[in-house]
């Protein structure tokens, strides 16, 4: 799948995670490689303790799961709407939810399509009627890029806001994880840790003047790998190097003009794996060297929320102008199996 006929551009964003309550902290403890890790004593097995990356919140915002996505998402969008300039109702609100696979609890009461209506209660405003909320975990907000440059040509819509919002740090998951050895341990330093956040982008058609574009999306690509994390045999990578082959359609960058990555690995072996017989394939220009960010390293892995964070993290690193260079693939992997990517650059002001 590929799309993106012209290039959109990311205008702002908003985010919450463990490493910050805002976009501008939780950028700048990943650009200063800071950790959000704690040790969480564990409700079954009883007494044990686990690595997971928490935000630090008030107890009155986590008495449901449902409440406590609602409240990340509505901080995030929140900020993203302040940043974006641009009323609710000319906005168009894509939204990744924990895929669907999961049953996550914050859906057994309320089901994920419920979801949109509760977050328009929370922040007191509605957002144009194209707004969505979509399964497909971290991969997803990537591959909802082509739709997102449709909208942007649809009356009425000024601006899309695209993220995700997710929280690993729940019994469900750890167990779920705990049983197919997935968790960072003593017994596992190949491993991930739990996490949870919000993140969102503001897309616009153009530039403009009175709100500066902080990066050029130019193409997206996803693809759908068969040999996932939940099967039994690991990833050879097609579906990524795919996903990466669609990004370049276009008429923009080449993959010789790529200067780093933008990764949502999470720590596994199955990920590094994936990433080191797939990527070889891709990236064939001799390069000295490849730099790659992973906001993992800081956030944890933060499921759904982590393909916006991507596109974040290389417009922040573009607009503040510490990006080892002016082009970037952020790639995104989900648990079901799909890849996404998306070919960004900073932008060439006239």
């Amino acid at each position: 799948m590929a799309g993106l006929k012209a290039p959109i551009y990311v205008t702002g964003g908003g985010a919450v995670t463990p490493a910050g309550l805002n976009m501008r902290q939780t950028l700048a403890a990943i650009r200063a490689s800071l950790s959000a890790f704690q040790r969480r004593t564990l409700a079954e097995p009883f007494g044990e303790d686990q690595t997971v990356s928490r935000i630090p919140s008030h107890y009155s915002l986590r008495l449901t799961e449902n409440a406590w996505l609602t409240s990340m998402a509505a901080r995030a969008v929140g900020e993203a709407l302040q940043k974006g300039a641009a009323a609710a109702s000319a906005s168009a609100l894509l939204l990744v939810t924990p895929e669907k696979f999961r049953e996550h609890p914050a859906f057994w009461e309320v089901p994920a399509s419920g979801f949109l209506a509760g977050l328009e209660r929370s922040l007191g405003k509605s957002f144009h009627p194209t707004s969505r909320i979509v399964d497909g975990g971290a991969a997803a907000c990537l591959g909802l890029l082509d739709h997102a440059g449709q909208l942007l040509a649809s009356p009425g819509v000024e601006q899309v806001l695209l993220g995700g919002v997710d929280s690993l740090v729940n019994d469900k998951d750890i167990a779920r994880l705990t049983a197919a050895g997935r968790l960072k341990s003593e017994d596992n330093a190949q491993g991930l840790v739990p996490g949870e956040g919000a993140a969102v982008i503001c897309l616009r058609r153009t530039p403009g003047r009175d709100l500066a574009a902080q990066c050029a999306i130019h193409g997206a690509g996803a693809a759908l790998e068969e040999n996932s994390v939940l099967s039994e045999n690991y990833s050879q990578g097609r579906a990524l190097v795919a996903a990466c082959r669609a990004a370049m359609e276009g008429k923009g960058p080449t993959e010789a003009d790529i200067a780093f990555i933008v990764s949502n690995d999470n720590g596994e072996r199955y990920s590094a794996w994936e990433g080191l017989i797939g990527r070889p394939r891709f990236y064939r220009t001799r390069r000295e060297m490849l730099p790659m960010a992973y906001p993992a390293m800081t956030v944890g892995d933060i499921g759904a929320a982590a393909g916006a964070l991507t596109l974040l993290i290389a417009a922040d690193s573009f607009a503040k102008a510490y990006a080892p260079g002016r082009v970037a693939m952020c790639e995104a992997t989900s648990e079901a199996g799909m890849r996404a990517a998306a070919l960004v650059s900073a932008v060439v002001k006239a």
